[in-house]
Formats: structure tokens, sequence, C-alpha cells
């Protein structure tokens, strides 16, 4: 049976549009290239603080987000330094300084690598980040404050868990 025109001319339109449409490929390389960096450039958000399991921290509602410094962690039984323990903690407790020596030239050493780093800039006070379970006793936490303190580290944080501050 012969095909009218206009049937024909619709037969044509419609393979016309039957057809796959190509990929843009362009564009998607773009929108992936914009995605990578964009999550690089957020990559450094993330906690800076070390985790384990034997230090259980505070609760508080601080606002401020911790900074890259020397970490001192008081679990029950060790003092570490950047993960390397220094001294114990019943070993500490028969002493009677105020200041734990071990911890100290652990921390002055930490701070001479820090200086030789970073000699060539505006030297800020250095900075010490103490992570300390929550449980330790406070007369413990206060003799190693003091010793931060007294191996030149002018600014010490305690590191704690973030809550949602309480709306009144």
């Amino acid at each position: 049976m012969k095909m009218s025109r206009r049937a024909r001319r619709m037969e044509r339109h419609h393979k016309r549009s039957k057809s796959t449409p190509g990929f843009n490929l362009v564009s998607l390389m773009d929108i992936f290239t914009i995605l990578v960096f964009f999550l690089l450039v957020n990559a450094g958000e993330g906690e800076v603080l070390p985790s384990t399991r034997s230090v259980e921290l505070p609760e508080s509602v601080s606002e401020q987000k911790p900074r890259q410094n020397i970490v001192v962690m008081v679990t029950d039984s060790d003092i570490l330094v950047q993960g390397d323990r220094v001294a114990r903690v019943g070993d500490i407790a028969t002493d009677k300084g105020l200041t734990i020596d071990a911890l100290k030239t652990a921390l002055e050493q930490q701070n001479r690598h820090r200086l030789i780093r970073t000699a060539s800039a505006a030297e800020p006070a250095p900075e010490v980040t103490i992570m300390g379970n929550k449980a330790i006793p406070y007369r413990l936490l206060k003799r190693v404050m003091a010793t931060c303190t007294e191996a030149g580290f002018g600014r010490i944080s305690l590191a704690v868990l973030q809550k949602p501050a309480q709306e009144s």
C-alpha cells in the first residue's frame, strides 16, 4: 500500500527524534573537576585530634575548633606525647614534685623540632592540647598543665567533645 506524503513526512520526523542524543563530555569533565577541587579544599575541615578508645573526653559547649599542635594524651595508665608514651600514671602518683620531668623533657624536645621547622616565620606562642580522660583526678591534670607551662608552652587547650548548647 502506498503511503501518503503526510505519512512519509511524519515517519521521517519520528525517525529523526528517535536517535539517542550524545553526551557532552566536556561539561561532564568540568563538573567532575569542580567536584574534585571542592572535596580537596574541604578535606582539611575534619577532626584534628587523634582518636583513641582509652580516652573518654568530657563534653562542653565550646565553639572553637581545635588547631593543629602538640597533643598530650592522659589515659588511666599512661601519659603520651604525640602518641609516644613518656610516663606511667602510677609512677607519677608516687612522685611528689609539681612537674613531671619525663613529660617536660618530651615537650621541650617537641618544641625544639617545631622551632627548627618554622624558624623563618614570626613565632606565635607555642600551643599544646591536652586530651585527658574525664575520670582522671584534677591533681594529675593540674600537674600536667604546670609541666606544659614549665616546658615553655604559652597556650594550653583542653580537648572536649562538643555538645549542642541548651536553649533557654
